[in-house]
């Protein structure tokens, strides 16, 4: 018997942790996937919008790689290799690294950021293939609900 054979009687006995995880790393995966089959990582990405003052970054100012890392502390994967990272960007032109160690983005990185954005759409189009908008919105409120009664702090 398969999942999608399951009553919901049955389904509702589903452990909730376990289906979380499983969603978690198949969602990171096909993502990752994706950005990859259009030349870019995740953490490449998620540095240029760190440092972008038209995205994540405050201030528009540098930061060195353990700023960032701090930064993305919640969602950073143990895998990802930040240095290693900032050397492809380094390398492509899109990061400059200042004479104190910290990275700011070029006026190249910054158009690669917005094109890069731009794959986003699409990608979480074939994500929410199938999915009604309020089913997805019912899912989250879910989930949400789960995590306060287990004392998780929902942002």
């Amino acid at each position: 018997m398969t999942v999608q054979e399951l009553s919901d009687a049955e389904l509702a006995g589903q452990p909730a942790a376990y289906w979380t995880g499983v969603a978690y790393e198949a969602l990171i995966a096909f993502t990752r996937a994706r950005q990859a089959e259009l030349g870019f990582t995740q953490p490449q990405f998620w540095l240029l919008r760190n440092l972008s003052p038209q995205d994540l970054s405050a201030d528009g100012q540098g930061m060195t790689v353990a700023e960032l890392r701090e930064a993305m502390r919640t969602y950073l994967r143990a895998s990802d290799d930040l240095s290693a990272e900032a050397v492809v960007l380094l390398e492509r032109g899109w990061l400059r690294r200042d004479d104190d160690g910290r990275l700011w983005i070029t006026e190249a990185g910054e158009e690669a950021r917005a094109g890069l954005a731009r794959h986003a759409p699409a990608i979480r189009a074939l994500i929410h293939d199938g999915i009604d908008d309020a089913d997805y919105v019912t899912a989250l409120k879910v989930l949400r609900q789960l995590i306060r009664n287990t004392g998780g702090a929902v942002v």
